[in-house]
């Protein structure tokens, strides 16, 4: 399986030692970090608006200070089994490509320094759907925080539907 740049960039991030900051969510009992550069801010989960004809992944849209945004389902788009949403639950607004996207998440639970040294590349035998959507995995003492390349979470072709429902 070729994993192209984000293997690359796993790679310069396990042997830089650059210090950066990560916001850490979860889905289900899994941590996930993206870099906090790509977030422009976590807000609570409110009314969504459907979409006729949206990707099936593809929550609705959100009015945002007067921007409609596109609201995507993590859960639905790593294949996990759909939940409630509850109080923790988040829309995480990020920034993939040149679209403006928010991502519905379990609970948002710190933003967190890692270095480089910290990251190590994912394997190419670790199996399942969100393997694709891989960066890196970060090792801390007591956990795991797999660390998400949000250009590859929407493919191109994907990211134009959004531009459609929104």
């Amino acid at each position: 399986m070729q994993r192209g740049d984000g293997m690359d960039r796993a790679m310069d991030a396990t042997t830089s030692g650059d210090e950066r900051q990560l916001v850490v969510f979860q889905l289900g009992v899994e941590l996930y970090g993206i870099d906090i550069a790509g977030v422009h801010e976590i807000i609570r989960l409110q009314a969504i608006t459907r979409v006729p004809r949206a990707p099936a992944f593809v929550e609705g849209v959100i009015n945002l200070r007067g921007k409609v945004i596109p609201v995507v389902d993590l859960r639905h788009r790593f294949g996990l089994a759909s939940v409630e949403h509850t109080r923790a639950s988040r829309i995480v607004v990020v920034e993939i490509g040149a679209q403006v996207v928010g991502l519905i998440v379990d609970a948002v639970s710190e933003v967190l320094r890692i270095t480089g040294a910290t990251v190590e590349s994912p394997s190419p035998v670790v199996a399942g759907p969100e393997s694709l959507y891989l960066h890196g995995i970060v090792k801390l003492p007591e956990r795991l925080v797999m660390l998400l390349d949000l250009d590859h979470v929407l493919a191109r072709d994907e990211r134009r539907a959004l531009d459609v429902a929104a």
